[in-house]
């Protein structure tokens, strides 16, 4: 019995098995799709389809120079105990190499792309899924190509941050964009710059304020006009708390980081723009497993 490409890309959905595979499972089986999926499952190949729908938090989130590209990327799994495992490192720092290598559109192109081994990247993922033995899976990553890139990875993972500057490479620029790495780590700004905030979100924001400002019974005697000042008062404390560029650096609270990035390109004699960053903290936003340890225990005994 003939068969298609359509097959093929059918028998993938099905199975999550790789192209390679799923062809050579329809040739074993004559074209046959259920029989194709029976040699799959024979060969354990079409395990890993079955923990495709299993929760994964956990992993790590990683970034790395790599040829001059800088990459950031988060790579989940169920456990934090595989975020240690070797092999799982191994699959991350290559997806990561791959981004820099192939520059991938999205994460179905990225998946598509050759590993450097023969095999996809979704093809490598089921191997690691067969043998590692749990759900991976890659959440989202980007990529620098230009100017220059400065990784940060902090707590073996936990969260890693991309800095990208215009600026020449030397050792006080490196120190001030590994400073805003660690800035960014820790207090994770909504904003780089006041300047991107939208005229949508300070409206929203004077609305709320207001509204709490007028509910606090210390202001019952206070005209809106004055009740206004307050909140834009706040507002303006506030924006230097979520914008990176007017927060208080951490190594100095008395300059901002604007100030401190041009005192640094003052002293050094060079000119120095942040023109970007990207910050992932692995699991964010994500449902967590819930771990049963009664229900563990009892599938161990039986």
């Amino acid at each position: 019995m003939a068969f298609s490409a359509a097959d093929v890309k059918n028998l993938r959905e099905m199975t999550g098995v790789g192209m390679m595979d799923c062809k050579k499972a329809l040739v074993e089986a004559d074209g046959d799709i259920d029989k194709a999926v029976e040699w799959l499952r024979e060969k354990g190949l079409a395990a890993a389809q079955k923990k495709a729908g299993r929760i994964a938090a956990e992993g790590v989130a990683y970034a790395a120079v790599i040829d001059g590209v800088g990459v950031i990327v988060e790579v989940n799994a169920e456990s934090d105990f595989v975020a240690k495992n070797e092999l799982f490192n191994e699959y991350v720092q290559g997806v990561a190499a791959v981004i820099a290598k192939e520059n991938p559109a999205d994460l179905d192109a990225l998946y598509a792309a050759p590993f450097g081994n023969g095999k996809t990247v979704q093809e490598e993922q089921n191997d690691k899924v067969l043998v590692i033995g749990e759900n991976i899976k890659v959440r989202r990553f980007a990529r620098y190509a230009e100017g220059l890139n400065v990784p940060y990875v902090h707590m073996g993972g936990r969260i890693a941050v991309l800095v990208n500057m215009d600026a020449p490479e030397n050792d006080a620029v490196v120190e001030l964009a590994k400073d805003i790495a660690m800035q960014v780590a820790a207090l994770n700004p909504t904003f780089q710059d006041k300047s991107q905030i939208d005229d949508e979100f300070i409206a929203k924001e004077k609305e709320i304020r207001l509204a709490q400002a007028k509910e606090d019974p210390k202001n019952a005697s206070k005209p809106e006009a004055i009740l206004t000042k307050i909140v834009e008062g706040g507002l303006s404390k506030y924006f230097k708390e979520i914008c990176l560029m007017q927060q208080p650096f951490v190594k100095d609270d008395k300059v901002s980081v604007e100030r401190h990035i041009a005192d640094v390109a003052k002293a050094a004699g060079v000119e120095i723009k942040l023109n970007s960053y990207t910050r992932f903290e692995k699991g964010e936003g994500l449902e967590k497993r819930q771990d049963d340890l009664a229900e563990e225990v009892a599938k161990l005994v039986k």
